[in-house]
């Protein structure tokens, strides 16, 4: 990863948030097997005829996609239960002191066992947790062996693909008996102005020892040290706040992401690293969101957890890939919907300059039907998920999400649910919203607002044993218990009915899920509350609330990246709503809204068949919506493509995308017209050509001078492969990746986007192929697989470094299209 280290402030600081030298990498060495074997919970039980392998690692995504044991809303990809081992030693120093182990996240019904001894159970398949195995230990020659059995039978638990098993990073680690917790710092910066700054850092110290201790806490920050000294009695922890002013600080931001490091020492012998940033954010009823005194519009996508190829089990390199990508089209927020990410993705939203909503549950007391998504029909044992464990273990996930998570800069805002409404009896009853056939009244115009009459519909409602606000405000109160720097919001589906039956005033703004058709109204009735559009689709209807409102504070889209599941029929193992697509190709929608979202010059063309769009040309020439086949107003696009190949006289609808004053169009040549930016609100510009194969040309102007051209070309048949790779380099490490590209070209070196073949890739040299894939989500190709049939002419492989540097060789080749290579350089 040394090449994200342009967004720090110091090398050192690739260290990730709250982990310091006393942790050790626990992935590698793992004894994998799936199938359910309750012996190997026994220290003694014999794995050596497992699979060796190194986690994070998702068994499902391994396996064959089927509609056997699987659905479209996990991605037609198994589940099942799998066992996993590992043996260790330590030192006999290592008896005077403390040992636990931190999981990331395990997806899901995780139970642990060290050395034959029970440490827990763990339902929550995407919050953290760690067990303190001190009192069962070996140490010396002795080893020892954890134990972890992960139940994914249920495998319709979520309305999206989860993954299955240790799909994140594990950590070891050992420490004198008076140390720092894990997450045992609160960092937050009271004054963060250009000229200086207050740092205020909050440090847990606790006593696992048998007697009182007396111990001294120096923290040190961009040179400056405070040391503070405390006796601390045994089975006691103490919270000890120290205070640094900082001049002319370097603040944290969206374009200059920079980070501090806070190092805590103890004169016990523990050490632990924070890294944290130096900003100030502010919400203005009537303004938005400020980030350090500047107004910021939140230009945000949605993202699950999951990387396409590799499943939940997502390296960072694959994230820094689609990152940049989402930096590339203009975007500056992420919602992790709808559960926390990673700690790794975290640790990149802080280096790259993200503002990150953390989300924490998509249920809560009542489950969601995953076979039918919104549509309830019944629960069952197969698609109930956490649900069933949501009272008991409520708190505990969101205390950990909390814990883990809240000293990231990039972190502007807490989310406690997402579309929680229409689980709870009476609030669907309130809309009218199942009374009706189709959902686009609801989305686009909902019932009139008769407050009295949906409230008299709400409580005439049989609403079932849980009340949603009663929940959401014990949700809400564990997360100010623990930071009351940031707001607490909610993506609310049903926000009309949430206004008046507690739920929305528990929060500090509305956040709403497709609603833009209620802004208004929001607005009027609650004038003092902050409008986000926390879900939203990837229109111009959406974004132009935003321009019009200054207390509209932005918009997160469904979503940035399209992802594994949520879908219904076969064939389709992803949903496609992303405007990058789940090899990280960009989709014409991507093109648009970097019009809408960025200044530097662009211009993209798109096209298809005239007969097939959604516009027709009337009788004065001009080019108008087709009333009868209106454009998609929701989550999808046009079927356009960005080839230049149709069928010879037939009418061709031109879409291009330009954040330009002008637009002219070429055919060979010769002039289509020009075409100005004021002229189109939604800010498309359009054209209809009959087809002639040869070149269209897009020429942007501003002021009258060229600032940015698109050329597409008629392409003949596939005739070859042009292979690429997206990183210059990887690291030896066994853990960066490189991504590579291969995409059919014509005899003449034109690109191919009509025409598929299979493309067979080989590696050579120290590395391995993780995974494969076209982008389609009507795909069902294996991802572990060493060949791919591309779409629109192209196709993805994923490498994994190896431990040994040296040159890497990637080949991929195809009949009658030759065989081309590419070197990867794989350095120390």
């Amino acid at each position: 990863m040394k090449r994200l280290s342009i967004y720090l402030m110091l090398s050192s600081l690739l260290i990730a948030n709250s982990v310091g030298a006393r942790s050790t990498d626990f992935n590698e060495n793992w004894q994998f097997h799936l199938g359910d074997v309750p012996a190997a919970k026994e220290q003694s039980f014999d794995d050596s005829k497992w699979r060796t392998l190194t986690v994070p690692h998702d068994w499902s995504v391994e396996l064959s996609f089927t509609q056997e044991n699987a659905g479209g809303s996990t991605a037609f990809l198994p589940g099942g239960i799998g066992w996993y081992r590992k043996s260790f030693t330590l030192p006999e120093s290592a008896k005077s002191q403390v040992t636990w182990v931190e999981f990331d996240a395990i997806y899901n019904n995780a139970e642990v066992w060290i050395n034959g001894h029970k440490l827990g159970f763990h339902p929550y398949g995407y919050t953290p947790f760690s067990y303190d195995l001190t009192p069962y230990l070996n140490y010396g020659n002795d080893a020892n062996v954890i134990s972890v059995r992960v139940d994914r039978s249920a495998y319709l638990d979520c309305r999206w693909y989860p993954g299955s098993g240790i799909y994140r990073d594990v950590k070891l680690v050992t420490v004198p008996k008076v140390h720092i917790p894990q997450w045992g710092t609160f960092i937050t910066t009271p004054v963060a102005q250009k000229d200086r700054a207050e740092v205020s850092v909050q440090t847990t110290v606790v006593n696992q020892g048998g007697q009182e201790e007396s111990v001294a806490l120096k923290t040190t920050i961009d040179g400056q040290t405070e040391t503070t000294e405390i006796a601390l009695a045994p089975g006691k922890k103490e919270v000890i706040t120290q205070t640094f002013a900082i001049e002319n600080p370097k603040l944290w931001d969206t374009e200059n992401p920079n980070l501090y490091l806070a190092e805590s020492t103890l004169s016990s012998g523990d050490s632990y690293t924070t890294t944290f940033g130096i900003r100030d954010i502010r919400y203005d009823k009537d303004r938005g969101f400020f980030l350090n005194g500047e107004r910021t519009v939140f230009k945000g996508v949605c993202l699950h957890h999951d990387g396409g190829a590799v499943g939940a089990a997502v390296p960072a390199g694959v994230w820094e890939r689609r990152l940049k990508e989402l930096k590339a089209l203009g975007c500056n927020a992420i919602r992790t919907a709808h559960n926390p990410p990673s700690e790794e993705f975290l640790d990149l939203c802080d280096q790259m300059g993200f503002l990150v909503q953390d989300e924490i549950f998509d249920e809560w007391d009542y489950p969601k039907d995953k076979r039918h998504n919104y549509k309830e029909v019944a629960k069952s044992e197969e698609t109930e998920g956490y649900t069933r464990y949501f009272r008991e273990w409520e708190k505990k996930d969101t205390d950990a999400m909390m814990l883990r998570d809240r000293n990231h800069p990039s972190i502007v805002m807490w989310c406690v649910g997402n579309e929680i409404e229409w689980t709870y009896p009476g609030y669907g009853d309130a809309t009218g919203y199942w009374s009706k056939d189709n959902d686009a009244d609801y989305y686009l115009h909902e019932p009139p607002y008769d407050d009295e009459k949906r409230r008299k519909l709400f409580d005439e409602a049989d609403r079932g044993e849980y009340e949603l606000a009663e929940t959401a405000e014990r949700l809400v109160s564990y997360v100010r218990a623990l930071d009351t720097t940031r707001p607490v919001t909610s993506n609310m589906v049903m926000p009309t009915v949430s206004q008046f039956t507690g739920y929305a005033e528990l929060l500090d703004f509305d956040g709403y899920s497709y609603r833009q058709a209620v802004y208004e109204y929001g607005r009027e009735r609650s004038p003092d509350r902050l409008i986000i559009g926390t879900e939203n689709w990837a229109q111009w209807s959406e974004w132009k609330p935003v321009l019009d409102h200054d207390w509209m504070a932005g918009i997160f889209i469904w979503t940035g990246i399209s992802y594994l599941g949520e879908a219904r029929e076969w064939p389709q193992k992803a949903n496609t709503s992303g405007m990058i697509d789940i090899a990280g190709f960009w989709n014409p929608k991507a093109y648009y809204f970097q019009s809408l979202w960025t200044e530097e010059p662009m211009v993209k063309i798109t096209s298809m068949p005239l007969a097939e769009s959604n516009y027709l040309v009337d009788d004065a020439g001009g080019i108008v919506e087709n009333k009868d086949k209106p454009r998609e107003p929701y989550w999808g696009w046009p079927d356009l493509v960005e080839h230049w190949n149709h069928s010879d006289s037939e009418d061709v609808y031109v879409e291009v995308y330009s954040n330009a004053e002008t637009v002219e169009l070429f055919l060979d040549g010769k002039s289509l017209g020009e075409h100005t930016i004021s002229d189109h609100e939604d800010r498309i510009f359009r054209w209809v050509v009959p087809f002639k194969a040869g070149e269209l040309k897009a020429v942007a102007r501003k002021s009258g001078k060229i600032v940015s051209e698109a050329i597409i070309e008629t392409a003949g048949k596939p005739a070859g492969i042009q292979i690429t790779r997206y990183e210059d380099k990887m690291d030896a490490d066994h853990r960066d990746v490189a991504h590579v590209i291969a995409q059919l070209v014509d005899s003449k070196g034109r690109p191919v986007r009509h025409e598929e073949a299979t493309v067979h890739f080989d590696i050579e040299g120290d590395a391995r192929n993780i995974g494969v894939d076209n982008g389609s989500s009507f795909s069902v190709q294996d991802f572990k697989a060493d060949q791919v049939t591309t779409d629109q002419g192209r196709c993805l492989l994923i490498v994994q470094s190896g431990n040994k540097p040296g040159d890497i060789t990637v080949s991929a080749k195809g009949d009658g299209l030759g065989r081309e290579s590419i070197t990867i350089p794989q350095g120390g």
